[in-house]
């Protein structure tokens, strides 16, 4: 093979085998940096999701309403350790599920929602009135 192109092949090393020690704590760091950035972007946030899903679960009262895993949508009537009986339908169907089946708790969601919106509307209305504070002073200083 010819040594110029076997010495590119090898990142500019000559292939003799000088500067693989360097190579290869390049290539250790260059691991060592991949793995922080997976665990950054992938495992820490799946498991700050399980944390908060965990927590809905274990929050649920009685008298929320519920959707499970499979699609069933229901209100919550007895609670016990593991699982729990919903009642679905017009007919008040009473069905007992795990509480690891629940997907998202519809009560406290619209509740979150609604705290939202107050929230975005209070702002609003702060900043309007920064906007007419703002503009009745500057109509005095063009009256002036």
């Amino acid at each position: 093979m010819n040594p110029i192109l076997l010495q590119q092949l090898m990142g500019g090393a000559a292939a003799s085998g000088s500067g693989k020690s360097g190579s290869s704590a390049q290539y250790i760091i260059l691991m060592i940096v991949l793995v922080g950035v997976m665990y950054f972007l992938m495992i820490r946030p799946q498991k700050k999701r399980q944390k908060e899903e965990q927590e809905m679960r274990s929050s649920l009262e009685i008298g929320d309403e519920i959707v499970t895993i499979g699609g069933i949508v229901g209100k919550v009537v007895t609670i016990r350790e593991n699982d729990l009986v919903i009642e679905t339908g017009a007919d008040r169907n009473k069905m007992k599920i795990e509480r690891w089946a629940v997907n998202t708790n519809r009560t406290k969601a619209e509740q979150h929602q609604k705290e939202v919106e107050a929230a975005r509307e209070a702002a609003k209305n702060k900043k309007n009135k920064k906007l007419d504070k703002s503009d009745s002073k500057n109509q005095d200083n063009n009256d002036k």
